[in-house]
């Protein structure tokens, strides 16, 4: 059993849009730049990438996990510090030491990456409101934890030289927010459960730690 209601979790994210408004519009320009700069390659792309998705992951531990679903919540502390975590990840491995490379690739990895990050983009937020949660009752990308944790499958699908370390806080979110989802009857986050399996069963054997 949850601690809180489907009404309760639905109301939190209503006042959170409203109060970042128009975040959710930056986060989206910050996403398309994101994924661009995967094709258009240049000496400071995969440090831009790289700050995109800790900017994605600081904001949404503190701002959303930690202000706002900590008060129906109190485990929101323990996810915001882990998303936390994996913001500072980001900034520490990929634009402090560089160590993230991002490019385009034409193989298996590469079209689930880019399936990943379509369906975070732009299919989520559709399911949404097709299976009835209207604005501003709704999980929204780049701001809240379900779709960041999908385009960041998406993004690392893309990547070589980082550490699988850089996957474990992700997967154990996929896990959580994929629970919960069956719960709460929020169906565009049910392909978490597996979203977070196949990125690890299509990674692993490809990638090692970067030194």
């Amino acid at each position: 059993m949850l601690p809180f209601t489907i009404e309760q979790f639905l109301s939190v994210f209503a006042a959170y849009n409203a109060a970042i408004w128009p975040a959710q519009i930056v986060a989206y320009l910050v996403g398309a730049m994101a994924v661009a700069l995967i094709f258009t390659k240049s000496g400071w792309s995969d440090r831009a990438i790289a700050f995109a998705l800790a900017l994605m992951w600081l904001w949404t531990g503190i701002a959303y996990h930690g202000i706002f679903f900590s008060a129906i919540n109190r485990p929101a502390y323990l996810f915001g510090a882990l998303f936390a975590l994996q913001g500072l990840y980001f900034l520490f491995a990929g634009v402090l030491r560089s160590r993230i490379a991002f490019s385009a690739r034409n193989d298996l990895a590469g079209w689930i990456g880019y399936a990943f990050i379509a369906y975070a983009m732009v299919i989520y937020p559709l399911v949404g409101v097709a299976t009835g949660h209207s604005w501003p009752a709704m999980p929204m990308f780049g701001v809240t934890p379900c779709p960041v944790t999908i385009f960041t499958f998406g993004m690392l699908l893309l990547a070589n030289g980082f550490s699988r370390w850089l996957l474990a806080i992700p997967v154990i979110w996929s896990l959580i927010g994929g629970s919960a989802a069956f719960l709460l009857g929020v169906q565009q986050d049910w392909l978490l459960l597996i979203i977070g399996v196949i990125t690890i069963g299509v990674l692993m054997p490809q990638r090692r730690p970067a030194e």
